[in-house]
């Protein structure tokens, strides 16, 4: 207890607790005088201002880390705090939340300016000591911008119209030929991961290939993405032989790869698997791998029925799908041990799999950062995917 109370008076909010006069113009120095979360190392300290409540906790999604995180109030003020020690280099999105008179407020942090984005709402963000988003996913004034093109078509597969939108690099030209990137859930990674602009950077520095990419959007994402006839269909009769008409694609298994995240992963998996000649890569971001080696009590809800049935009869049976496969996740999200744990069951069929972890969450932000590593793995900048 000693030992733990010397390093806590080392940090900034021990220094503030040693205080003899600790009234609300020290508080008020203290929180001037810091950018908040404070960082010292590994030692990440969160500070919060609530009178009148029950309580204070900070809520996160780090996997290792108490789900409810009570933080701690200083006797006589409204300040509460609590400091958790993470390894360099991480990255974390969180909120603070209130517990006043039996009901609850959960709500960013005030006094940090850094916002992550997503489809359900935004976080606030810690950067662990060592970390910063990398400069390629931001944008470049000398970089030159792709095009956007959008398609709405008509899928007998699904019966509904689809929403496409197609990125052509800036020197794209009709005379050229091209690889092949579809992605799932394409409209998030373009407003919540800032793949065009991604995109452009890495083809501007030479990381990756000029590269045709179709983003595309789900209905139910839920119900089509695993391993449903209809949305592989969709991709394989219907998508494919589209772009291959609009635009100058090397029409090649080799040439195309299937990318996803989440959810998005599970369907670019199985629609590689329903087809094996038609993709020659995949890349696969936090995969919802979910299975179960003992019953069939996966803990996932009923959404993951579905997945856990068909990731469980590929492990009995597995088999390549593609020649190559970029695979990424976070050690601080609850899906890394499954796909850890599908590593070798890929490779011992023969694929080629690439994989990287990085200290972060299942978030936008974490799979925009590892980018980079996937698509200049898949499409290399220093190869020449297409010909005159």
């Amino acid at each position: 207890m000693a030992e733990r109370t010397r390093r806590r008076t080392k940090l900034a909010i021990g220094r503030l607790l040693a205080r003899s006069d600790l009234g609300p113009e020290a508080i008020e120095r203290f929180l001037a005088r810091h950018e908040f979360p404070i960082v010292e190392g590994a030692h990440l300290t969160f500070v919060a201002l609530a009178d009148d409540v029950e309580g204070v906790w900070l809520r996160h999604r780090i996997q290792g880390l108490p789900e409810d995180l009570a933080m701690h109030r200083v006797d006589g003020t409204p300040l509460w705090w609590v400091t958790v020690e993470i390894p360099g280099e991480s990255r974390m999105e969180y909120q603070f939340e209130t517990r006043r008179h039996g009901e609850w407020q959960r709500f960013n942090d005030p006094r940090n300016p850094r916002i992550a984005r997503s489809p359900v709402g935004d976080s606030s963000v810690c950067w662990g000591a060592g970390y910063a988003p990398p400069d390629w996913a931001f944008d470049d004034p000398d970089a030159r911008k792709g095009t956007l093109v959008e398609h709405h078509l008509p899928s007998r597969a699904q019966r509904r119209t689809n929403h496409v939108t197609v990125y052509l690099p800036a020197r794209y030209r009709p005379t050229s030929r091209y690889p092949l990137l579809i992605v799932h859930d394409g409209g998030d990674f373009l407003e919540f991961a800032g793949m065009k602009t991604v995109l452009d950077n890495l083809i501007h520095r030479l990381d990756m290939a000029e590269v045709v990419v179709a983003f595309t959007r789900p209905g139910d994402r839920l119900v089509e993405y695993p391993n449903n006839a209809a949305h592989a269909r969709w991709i394989t009769t219907e998508l494919i032989p589209f772009l291959n008409e609009t635009y100058p694609l090397i029409d090649e298994p080799s040439a195309r790869c299937l990318m996803g995240s989440s959810f998005g992963a599970i369907a670019a998996f199985s629609v590689a698997y329903r087809n094996r000649e038609a993709f020659g890569s995949l890349l696969l971001q936090s995969g919802s791998f979910v299975f179960t080696d003992i019953a069939f009590d996966h803990g996932g809800g009923p959404a993951f029925d579905p997945v856990v049935k068909f990731v469980n009869r590929y492990r009995l049976r597995p088999r390549a799908v593609a020649d190559r496969m970029f695979v990424s996740c976070g050690i601080y999200e609850p899906l890394i041990v499954q796909n850890r744990s599908m590593l070798e069951v890929w490779r011992e069929t023969g694929m080629d799999v690439h994989y990287v972890e990085s200290r972060d969450g299942h978030n936008w932000e974490s799979w925009r950062d590892r980018l980079r590593d996937g698509l200049s793995w898949i499409f290399p900048g220093d190869q020449l995917f297409f010909y005159e």
